[in-house]
């Protein structure tokens, strides 16, 4: 994917000052086996920064070092301005979801939020205020084990939102979840960002993260691949033209007609695929016609982040393009 290499080194990185998170050589190895290799990160603040790679790719051991959980083999780094080496002096501003929430299953929503208020040294009022932010004022006093897997996901955000954090750092919150409970984690974590809060958060829905962050890291194998704006890594990758002749027969001849323009081409289920953008789609229309070809289809099958993803870590995606219709 031509392109993708240079992306991977993002022009105007945010400087340290500018970061919710910093980073510079972040090394974890586990005897001779590196989780995380020489990771720079640059997360800038007041974004939902997406965190993906493929299992095993090191995003959770990250997760545990950014929260002091795990001591880094190599390198340093700052989360909200402060170094790493002293997580106690930022942890109080940041709020964490890793894996499952764990809770009182007899207890209610709002009585657990109260033991991990007093707990924290954290203002109780804070409670009711947590629960209506993630929508689950109604049924904070319900006992958590009559609660849906959504639902305890967002009370396990309200349990990370309790100290008002700046940062919130989450892993895999949509784990498990149906579509509808995904519906809502989206609209919350967009509500949230909006509310000024820095969201870091690892995923493996890659459509997911393409609608809802601002910004993207990927690693592969412990190691950064990209990072960056959204846009800036699918703009790295070309679109393609899909055009299907009426008669199969006529897709050797389609062929020969887009060869003859200059553009790269591979034929695959019975449509011809053009490394070109719709600016393309005039010229060959109007050459296959010239040659007695009739075009059922035509469109435009602009890259994904899934297809992005998959050819940055060199796994196989399948068709991993959304097709747009392009006037004929």
């Amino acid at each position: 994917m031509n392109g993708l290499a240079r992306a991977g080194v993002a022009s105007g990185l945010p400087q340290p000052a500018d970061c919710a998170i910093s980073t510079v050589g972040l090394t974890k190895a586990f005897g001779a086996r590196s989780a995380v290799r020489s990771l720079d990160l640059a997360v800038p603040r007041g974004v939902l920064s997406g965190f993906v790679g493929p299992n095993g790719a090191g995003k959770t051991t990250t997760i545990r070092m950014l929260l002091g959980l795990v001591a880094p083999t190599a390198g340093r780094g700052s989360v909200l301005g402060t170094p790493m080496s002293h997580p106690e002096r930022y942890l109080g501003g940041v709020g964490a979801l890793i894996e499952n929430p764990a809770f009182y299953p007899n207890l209610s929503g709002r009585a657990n939020l109260a033991v991990l208020a007093q707990l924290g040294a954290i203002d109780a009022r804070r409670v009711d205020s947590a629960l209506e932010r993630v929508g689950l004022r109604d049924r904070g006093g319900d006992r958590f084990h009559t609660y849906s897997l959504g639902m305890k996901q967002r009370l396990g955000i309200a349990a990370a939102l309790l100290p008002s954090p700046e940062l919130l750092i989450l892993d895999e919150p949509t784990n498990g979840l149906d579509p509808a409970g995904i519906a809502e984690m989206r609209v919350l974590l967009r509500s949230l960002v909006d509310d000024g809060i820095t969201v870091f958060v690892s995923s493996h829905l890659l459509a997911e993260i393409e609608q809802i962050c601002h910004h993207l890291v990927v690693i592969r194998s412990g190691s950064m691949v990209f990072q960056g704006d959204v846009g800036e890594l699918l703009d790295a990758t070309r679109p393609e033209l899909v055009a299907t002749p009426e008669h199969a027969e006529d897709l050797q001849g389609l062929e020969d007609v887009a060869r003859a323009l200059g553009v790269p081409i591979q034929s695959k289920n019975g449509s011809l695929r053009v490394e070109a953008d719709e600016s393309f789609a005039g010229s060959l229309n109007r050459a296959a016609a010239g040659a007695g070809i009739t075009l059922v289809h035509l469109a435009v099958s602009r890259p994904s982040l899934e297809a992005a993803f998959f050819a940055l870590t060199g796994t196989d995606s399948g068709d991993g393009h959304s097709i747009t219709s392009v006037e004929t």
